[in-house]
């Protein structure tokens, strides 16, 4: 039987890999969060909740698991980025330290390191491949520097120890389990955006950052927590590195559009005031998608139209609550 450690489980995308892994009998599960884990997950798996930060916590949850999907990290939307660049550099960097080496010790069989599409956030090459990420420029923000840390410390440890790893890029993650936060930008786009368009008065234009012609790929968290169980269960996968990505370019302008009308707000009425935007703002999020499909037979399935519908039907219900 493999037992997988998802460290970050009882996040947004942790859950749903969490959730992914359950469906399948052949895993079993064991979560490492501080968060509360939800009564789901403590019915369904073994839950550590000691610092990943201390060797010693991290050996502990380690112990006895086949595989490690390390998703813990400081994350957020692009104004956490700025608001908090040392404290996501120290965290994520201690986490990398201590996990990394433990699994090392306890001779994982793989260790699927999750990055971000925000390495890439400096390319040159639309649409991107894996293989830019030895020509696209250092990352500007303190997060996508952190995120490819950590690329570097699983890719150094193989070279070194022959550690067995699998990198994948979760790219514009979205999907019921992430709540909007008081200050835009903290979170996420569709969520930040999904609470504005609930509560605007009519009339009102529909605030985003920028000008909108900004692109994102929008990936519904269910695909990427099925991109990476397939990245980490399949022989291709092993010492890879994989754009966990769905297809379809859009604007921001394009998805604010999509979240008004999907709330319920009068088509013909869309309009948009254009705040202020942070020093980085990715201008263009685009991935190949090719080597996905290629290696593994994975690809997104869950439209931008649908899971944006999934998302609001879910936030609405928790806001009810």
């Amino acid at each position: 039987m493999n037992r997988v450690l998802v460290t970050g489980g009882a996040g947004t995308i942790g859950a749903a890999v969490v959730r992914r892994l359950l469906a399948d009998p052949a895993y079993e599960v064991r979560v490492s969060d501080q968060r509360e884990a939800p009564q789901w997950m403590r019915e369904g798996c073994e839950v550590h909740c000691g610092d990943l930060r201390e060797l010693a916590e991290a050996r502990t949850a380690t112990k006895g698991c086949t595989h490690v999907i390390h998703l813990a990290a400081i994350v957020g939307g692009i104004g956490n980025f700025h608001k908090l660049p040392h404290t996501l550099t120290e965290v994520n960097n201690a986490l990398y330290n201590a996990v990394v080496r433990a699994a090392l010790d306890l001779d994982v069989q793989r260790f699927v390191y999750v990055s971000s599409s925000m390495v890439f956030e400096r390319a040159t090459e639309y649409p991107t491949t894996e293989e830019h990420i030895h020509d696209t420029p250092i990352p500007a923000s303190a997060y996508g520097f952190s995120k490819l840390t950590g690329e570097v410390y699983v890719r150094a440890a193989h070279d070194e120890h022959g550690f067995p790893y699998t990198i994948c890029r979760p790219f514009n993650a979205y999907g019921p389990g992430e709540m909007p936060e008081d200050e835009p930008g903290i979170a996420h786009m569709v969520p930040d955006v999904i609470k504005k368009c609930l509560a605007l008065p009519e009339g009102a234009p529909l605030p985003i950052f920028g000008d909108g012609t900004q692109t994102r790929t929008l990936t519904h968290i269910d695909d990427i927590a099925d991109g990476i169980v397939a990245a980490m269960s399949s022989d291709a996968g092993l010492h890879e590195d994989f754009n966990i990505s769905a297809g379809d370019e859009l604007t921001v302008a394009e998805i604010a559009r999509i979240i008004w009308e999907v709330c319920g707000r009068d088509p013909e009425a869309f309009a948009l005031e254009h705040l202020p935007t942070y020093p980085v703002d990715v201008v263009r999020r685009w991935p190949s998608v090719e080597k996905a499909e290629r290696l593994l037979g994975w690809k997104a399935r869950i439209g931008v139209r649908d899971g944006i519908a999934r998302t609001a039907d879910w936030l609405r219900t928790v806001v009810a609550a």
